[in-house]
């Protein structure tokens, strides 16, 4: 019986709405485990869900038979209701418009998961926005600057 095989891996990055450090360490867990839940639900493969109060890393084995564009909306949407209607953030949380999305050969799951999983070490060394400009750069897509994410200085 024929059939659709693939190997699509990609870690998508988001930001808190204004860029505030709203992801507290008190709940952090509990909705990188919501979000690790909405993937599943899409019949898509989580990874590993990681980030920083500012923003979210979240590593993806994808299935051709979803677009990437809706899965991120459903991760927003859904989490953003979780979070507010458990008041876990202070005030009421929103995730920024856009996300990066980055594409990874079945080899490089173990680096990708790695640099998730360190992300506090990682932002000892650099800010959020560098770590973005750096994977825009390395990954050599064109971008205009007043098109990325609300930067507060």
């Amino acid at each position: 019986m024929p059939g659709t095989f693939s190997q699509i891996y990609v870690q998508v990055i988001f930001a808190v709405k204004g860029r505030q450090n709203l992801i507290s360490k008190n709940w952090s867990e509990e909705i990188y485990k919501y979000i690790a839940g909405i993937i599943n639900a899409k019949n898509q493969k989580p990874i590993i869900v990681n980030g920083m109060p500012d923003h979210i890393h979240v590593f993806i084995g994808l299935r051709p038979s979803a677009a990437l564009s809706d899965l991120v909306r459903d991760i927003k949407n859904n989490s953003t209701n979780f979070i507010n209607s458990r008041n876990l953030a202070k005030g009421k949380f929103a995730w920024q418009e856009g996300y990066g999305a980055f594409s990874y050969s079945h080899s490089q799951i173990g680096d990708v998961y790695n640099y998730i999983l360190n992300q506090e070490t990682h932002h000892k060394k650099k800010s959020f926005r560098e770590e973005y400009n750096e994977f825009l750069q390395k990954f050599e897509i064109e971008f205009d600057e007043k098109y990325l994410f609300e930067w507060y200085h």
